[in-house]
């Protein structure tokens, strides 16, 4: 039975969504597959829904599908993103299709989007409208757009009403479905669209075609239960669902038998992992103190809520050893006031105790975060919190964005009443604080031996060689290509506000290595 088939079968609308006009239409076009962020079902989440699949196979009616064809990923946002490229890259791969990067050789194009910000959703529509000269070109090219904007209503809307070219869109929970999805989109001429309200199931022993061979990512959840008003993930990505802990440490350990150097734990909500477990009592704390014993030079993880940075994880990182000095914590406001509005469930106080905590036990620990400038009813005041916070903490870096609605989220009800040029003067003020503190925390390292974990040649210079310290710090410097996946020692030359140069030096000359 085909996708269309499977429709049909549960009395779903099947007709070509292209010819519909009215959004009324389109809300029946979806009965039954794609139902909108509901704050209010979302928040009804029950543990029995989600299923643990052992066995991913590519099923033998779809092997040799690829043979003769290529594909092309290209993937906006967050590291989860990244992490699902490697899947889908992985499944085109056991179809038989080979990898390009070149736009006109593709018979396949995949944008994996990102929905946190409408900055990265603008991007993916004008890259659909730079595609749609191509796809006029070539006819038989497949255009697919799958990712956390695939699982917006308003945005499949936009693609069925403005887009229609595009041939196929699916969601975050069903991109172990690819080949069915890809068989269809050849057999149809209508546009494909499996996007699942329901909560995704764990899908294990998927295949991957990782970037490169010196650091990997390796999932240990899914999805978000703290709905942040501003945030879109708890509806795109579900509930939070944890991997088990057998899978996790079997890829870890065939990471570590196949020469990597890092691994990076991930997660929308990392440090909610085994909240969900049933019947066992296990937190990251306990599963980063397992993975550390595993013959992995540098373990980290990303991203944190410091609601459920607990005692124990604390405990734990302090031992060092693998586990790294760094620590992704967002923060996202300064002020008690706006981060109750943003429903981040702790204060400014707690923040800055939690720090504390942190601190005291990992004394050399590097800080960055994640901060919003401009939320709705943002007043002066409430920024100079902000501010005088972020050099309290002594943060290394920040990511940091003006506030943009996302439809769907409380937060987008709100009134919008902060203007356009306050937010931009106050994303100023704190750039310039962030790259101030940025620019001390790399003078300290002036003179230092670091290790570095060399990932290649310096996106600049090909006769130069780039890695990071275990504090997450780029390093640029000469060596030969040999050291390229090893950790080597670098004596810092040259402070720069984002990047550091040095030179590489031998282990006689190596003294004491920060």
């Amino acid at each position: 039975m085909n996708e269309k088939q499977r429709l049909e079968s549960q009395n779903v609308q099947t007709e070509n969504p292209a010819d519909k006009k009215s959004e009324k239409d389109y809300s029946k076009y979806f009965q039954g597959v794609y139902v909108p962020p509901s704050l209010q079902d979302a928040k009804k989440r029950g543990k029995e829904e989600v299923q643990y699949h052992k066995d991913f196979a590519i099923p033998d009616e779809f092997r040799g599908m690829g043979e003769g064809r290529k594909f092309l990923i290209r993937t906006y946002g967050c590291q989860m993103n990244e992490h699902d490229t490697e899947v889908m890259a992985g499944i085109f791969m056991a179809l038989g299709y080979t990898h390009t990067e070149n736009v006109e050789d593709a018979n396949v194009i995949l944008l994996n989007t990102c929905a946190i910000r409408e900055n990265a959703e603008n991007k993916v529509f004008g890259e659909l409208g730079h595609l749609k000269a191509l796809k006029r070109e070539k006819p038989d090219l497949l255009l697919g757009v799958c990712g956390c904007m695939s699982q917006e209503e308003s945005v499949v809307n936009r693609i069925l009403q403005k887009h229609p070219f595009v041939d196929m869109i699916f969601g975050t929970h069903n991109i172990h479905r690819l080949p069915n999805l890809l068989n269809e989109a050849y057999l149809s001429k209508e546009m494909v669209i499996e996007v699942w309200s329901k909560e995704g199931d764990v899908i294990e022993n998927l295949p991957k075609v990782r970037k490169g061979n010196t650091k990997a990512w390796v999932n240990i959840m899914y999805g978000c239960d703290k709905f942040c008003t501003y945030c879109i993930v708890p509806y795109t990505r579900g509930k939070e669902r944890s991997r088990r802990l057998e899978d996790i440490i079997q890829e870890v350990r065939h990471l570590a038998a196949q020469g990597y150097k890092e691994v990076t734990l991930l997660g929308q909500n990392v440090n909610a992992y085994g909240k969900d477990l049933e019947n066992i009592k296990y937190g990251l704390g306990d599963l980063m103190e397992e993975i550390s014993k595993i013959d992995i030079p540098r373990i980290r993880f990303t991203t944190s809520h410091p609601r459920d940075f607990d005692d124990h994880l604390i405990e734990i990182l302090a031992k060092g050893g693998n586990l790294m000095d760094h620590i992704h914590l967002p923060v996202q406001s300064g002020s008690t006031d706006v981060l109750k509005i943003m429903a981040r469930k702790y204060s400014r106080e707690q923040y800055l105790e939690l720090v504390s905590k942190i601190k005291t036990a990992i004394p050399n620990v590097s800080l960055t975060t994640d901060i919003i400038v401009g939320y709705p009813n943002e007043t002066d005041e409430q920024f100079e919190e902000t501010m005088s916070l972020y050099r309290e903490v002594g943060f290394d870096t920040a990511y940091t964005y003006i506030y943009s609605p996302r439809e769907g989220t409380p937060a987008a009800k709100m009134e919008d009443n902060v203007p356009m040029e306050v937010k931009k003067e106050r994303l100023q003020r704190l750039n310039s604080l962030v790259n101030e503190m940025s620019a001390q925390k790399m003078l300290a390292l002036q003179g230092q031996i670091v290790e570095v974990l060399v990932e290649g040649e310096s996106k600049k210079n090909p006769d130069v060689l780039a890695g990071y310290t275990t504090k997450n710090k780029l390093v640029n410097f000469r060596g030969p290509k040999s050291v390229i996946g090893q950790i080597v020692k670098v004596k810092i030359t040259d402070a720069k506000t984002w990047s550091l140069n040095g030179e590489m030096v031998t282990e006689a000359e190596s003294v004491e290595v920060i």
